[in-house]
Formats: C-alpha cells, structure tokens, sequence
C-alpha cells in the first residue's frame, strides 16, 4: 500500500540527506531534486549519500553541504573491516539526527540506512520488487512508482517531493566544476595547441553496444574539421576506450587531439561547458552538456529513450531506432560487442552539427 499522505504545512527540516547509489549520469539527475529542495527549504542544509566513485559529479555542488559515500572496495578489506566501515556510516547518520531522509535508491541497504537514521520523515518509493513489511516501515512516505516508464529519470527522482508539496516540473539539471578546475582544463588545451573554439566528441562508452562506428566518427571529424574549429576526443580512463580513441585518430589523421583519460569529471565538465558543440553517445558526459547548456547532439540506440535522453532544450537526439529496427533495451546483453548505432548515417549527423554551429 502506497502512503500517499502529504507532510505538515509547517514541516521545516534543518538537515536534509538525499540518498542515491547509483552510476555517474544517475547522480547528475539528482541534481534537480537539491535545487527543489533548496528553494522550498533555503535554512536547511542537505547532504548526499552515493557511491565513493561517483563523488566527482558532485564534488562542486554550492548547495550540498557534504557528501557521505559509500566506498563499493570496503568488501575486498574483508568481512569484518567491510561490517566495522558500514557500522561507522550507519552512526554517523544516525547522529547527524536528520529531519528529512529522501531514498531515490531502489537497494535494501540504502532502506537500512534510511531506517536507522532515525529521520522524522523518511521518503522513498513503492517499487513493485520491494513489496515488503520492513520496506514499509523504514519509510514514513511512499511514493507510487506506477507511472514510472512514462516518465524521464529527472521527473522520476522528482516525483519523490510529493508528500513534501513541492512542485515537480521546471528544475535544471546542474554539473559544477571550480576554478582550478578550468584552469587545468586550458592548460591542457594549450599544450595540444588548441587555440581556435572547439567541438568536443565523446565516442565511447563503457558498453560497446552504445557506440557508434568507428569509421564514422572519424568520418564526422574529417567533415567538421577546419581553420576555423579544432575537434576535441574525450574518454574515460578506461583501456577498450582509449583503444577505440587511438583508432579513430589513425582512421583521420591530424584531424583532431585526444584529451581522452586525460582530464577529471569537472575537469571535463569545464571543457564541455566552453565548448561550441558537444557530440557524443548515451554517457555521462552527454547528461553533463546538456545540464551545462552545452549545444549537445546524443546518439542513442536500444537505451530507453523517453527515461536517459538529455534533459533540457538545448540538444538534439539522433536515434538508430527511427533508421532500423532495434532491440528491446530490457534483453541487451551489455556484453555483447554489437554497435547498434551502426544504423545512424553519418550524413545526419554531419547536417545536425552543422545545423548548431550556424545558428
């Protein structure tokens, strides 16, 4: 059963934690849910907790106060070790005394921690795979998840306010980054002797089957190119990744220069955010240009579209799906090393860039 009873008018929590544990472009789409929060209750102060790896989509925040993470390595320490770090976590939230615990997480630890943490008001949702005594009580509000597969994952996290009274539309999505991290940034680009605006590409993704060919993206970089723009590869740190950038490079050479593995998270968001165009597959990066405000072009194939596409009005979406059949996203092997997007022509891409460098 779901609760659907609001809080009092007159609720005004003091501490606030947000609890999400989930992959990098997850945590950048809680960011509407800090700015609701901030705006209805601007004396309280808000925390995050999520995964130690993902603290960099975060890390800059003006509005959050600390983030509390969860460091996914403690099992390699060892049982006891891993048992004394979440015992220690679980006492450290418990005696911050939190007014507001809202759980965006769908994981029975993260209803452990909401439970314990003693909150007043603890919010999280009804997922159908959490039909259980012990999920019902450790939140105070459920919040039905029924309409969810219409819904993008911004709308989704901020579907969590309703027993809060705040409204759930007109929210940006934000990615931070400091000074220094831009400063870095330039460095690096002066040291490729990129002087002139740019384009960044983001080609890769940690699944084979959300990229693109290579073939054309080294097409798309040879027809961009000119006196005019430099291209920019950007990449995680990852070996397959930097061994797809190094193919496209050789496939158009002195075409374009690699920061790819080169740059942190914010480091990438600053280049991104004084970039003319962002292009580049279903990533975090891609959610990073579009909350950035960055021009921003995503391929997308066999993702579920209407819940990962980027959130805000300055992109565009080329999917494979509307140039070949696809798979439904549910029966993906995420191994499979399949390039869905093959289906995109390049010329369409090609007109789209073209399209926002003219504007």
């Amino acid at each position: 059963m779901v609760t659907s009873q609001s809080v009092s008018a007159s609720f005004a929590p003091q501490k606030i934690l947000l609890i999400k544990l989930r992959h990098h472009g997850d945590m950048l789409l809680t960011t509407p849910v800090i700015e609701a929060l901030r705006q209805r209750y601007p004396q309280a102060s808000i925390d995050v907790l999520l995964y130690k790896e993902t603290l960099p989509m975060l890390q800059a925040h003006p509005h959050i106060r600390q983030l509390r993470f969860i460091d996914r390595k403690w099992k390699n320490e060892g049982t006891l070790a891993h048992l004394r770090h979440e015992a220690a976590l679980l006492r450290a939230i418990r005696r911050e005394g939190f007014d507001l615990v809202i759980n965006l997480a769908d994981q029975w630890r993260s209803a452990i921690i909401t439970a314990f943490s003693g909150a007043p008001v603890r919010i999280g949702f009804a997922y159908n795979k959490r039909r259980s005594i012990f999920w019902r009580q450790a939140h105070t509000h459920l919040v039905s998840t029924s309409n969810h597969s219409q819904l993008h994952t911004v709308e989704q996290n901020l579907a969590a306010l309703q027993p809060l009274n705040i409204a759930t539309t007109g929210f940006a999505a934000a990615m931070h980054y400091s000074e220094s991290d831009w400063q870095h940034t330039q460095t690096a680009l002066a040291q490729n002797q990129v002087t002139r605006p740019y384009i960044v590409i983001q080609p890769t993704s940690r699944w084979v089957f959300k990229c693109w060919e290579d073939e054309k993206v080294a097409g798309l970089i040879a027809a961009l190119a000119s006196d005019q723009i430099d291209i920019v590869l950007t990449a995680a740190p990852d070996k397959k990744e930097l061994a797809m950038i190094e193919h496209i490079l050789s496939l158009c050479p002195g075409k374009a220069i690699s920061l790819a593995g080169k740059l942190t998270l914010p480091q990438l968001a600053s280049l991104i955010d004084h970039a003319r165009l962002f292009i580049g597959v279903d990533s975090a990066p891609m959610h990073m240009a579009a909350a950035l405000d960055t021009p921003c072009i995503a391929l997308f194939g066999p993702t579920k579209l209407k819940q990962w596409r980027p959130w805000g009005d300055n992109n565009r979406v080329i999917w494979a799906g509307d140039y070949a059949p696809l798979p439904s996203p549910d029966s993906i092997n995420t191994n499979t090393e399949t390039r869905y997007l093959a289906a995109i022509p390049l010329d369409d891409v090609v007109k789209a860039a073209r399209d926002f460098l003219n504007d």
